[in-house]
């Protein structure tokens, strides 16, 4: 590690009462993945750890508090990792490092048998605690807010953004007409947010998370995972334990489309900041032509007539 990011972790670690005294030099770290935070495996006197460094800029748009008291819902849920330490002023976090388990991606969601039962049982576990959190993720609110973090920050839209926002009109009136229970939901299911060690999935990551349609949930790991077909249905089959109907089957497939909306300015944010970790400006135009793709074909329209009927 070079010497800013000593020192940071430096800081870090006299910050939590547990490692108190500690220099970098009396722990093993090791550099875990992360877009935007710096996450560290961190072992210790016979224990292991998840340290989390908020990214710089994540202020903008990060509720620290709510993040807190959600991630510690999902540990008594029994679908996160437990949380040891949580500094709501900047977003320090310590938690459980989870052994024997594979961090997710789109190829190993495919291709590992059973793969999205599990997700799928993950969410449902969360979705049915009977538990509440904070913030509500409310999608087209979302799009304004990060419309003017982007204004803020004078950065570009992908030519005709506001052109599908209105298209997308529609989509909102008919989930407004046939709204559903809210549920404690991830919102921000990445393959990489969840761990699988063969019998259950665990999920990390709570920073976007808060009460929202549950079908949000699964149609956006199955954008993310890059699901077809066949992974969908598996997906769907285990979620509602049987076949799902058409209009929760459409719901979830209205929803990766909005995601995709959605997550397009979330790109453009960290492009704007000049975030490093990949090129945000592809991962942001990518997003919007999958989503435009989407909600130009007939099944999506068709998918949209299901939820209408209802």
């Amino acid at each position: 590690m070079d010497s800013k990011e000593r020192k940071r972790l430096e800081a870090a670690l006299g910050r939590v009462p547990r490692f108190a005294g500690l220099s970098v030099d009396d722990v093993s770290l090791r550099r875990l993945g992360g877009l935007t935070n710096l996450v560290y495996r961190l072992d210790h006197a016979g224990s292991s750890f998840a340290l989390r460094l908020a990214g710089e800029g994540t202020e903008d748009y990060i509720d620290r508090k709510v993040e807190a008291h959600n991630t510690r819902v999902a540990a008594e849920a029994g679908v996160g990792p437990g949380l040891r330490f949580f500094d709501e002023n900047d977003g320090l976090m310590l938690l459980d490092y989870l052994d024997g388990c594979a961090t997710m991606t789109p190829a190993s969601f495919v291709s590992t048998p059973g793969a999205p039962t599990r997700a799928a049982l993950a969410f449902k576990k969360l979705h049915d605690c009977g538990k509440s959190f904070e913030f509500r993720f409310e999608l087209f609110s979302m799009i304004d807010e990060y419309l003017a973090v982007l204004a803020k920050l004078g950065a570009s839209l992908p030519e005709g953004y506001h052109d599908v926002v209105e298209e997308a009109g529609a989509v909102r009136r008919v989930l407004d007409e046939k709204p559903i229970a809210l549920a404690p939901c991830h919102c921000d299911p990445l393959c990489e947010n969840f761990l699988d060690d063969g019998r259950r999935m665990w999920i990390v990551d709570w920073e976007y998370s808060g009460m929202n349609d549950p079908l949000w949930d699964l149609g956006d790991l199955s954008v993310e995972a890059g699901f077809g077909g066949a992974e969908d249905a598996e997906m769907m089959h285990a979620y509602c334990g049987g076949a799902p109907s058409p209009a929760i089957y459409g719901r979830m497939v209205i929803y990766k489309a909005m995601c995709d909306l959605l997550w397009t300015l979330w790109g453009l944010i960290q492009h704007a900041n000049d975030n490093p970790a990949e090129d945000f400006w592809a991962y942001a135009v990518g997003r919007f032509e999958r989503c435009k793709a989407l909600m130009a074909t007939a099944d999506f329209t068709e998918h949209l007539a299901a939820v209408s009927r209802r």
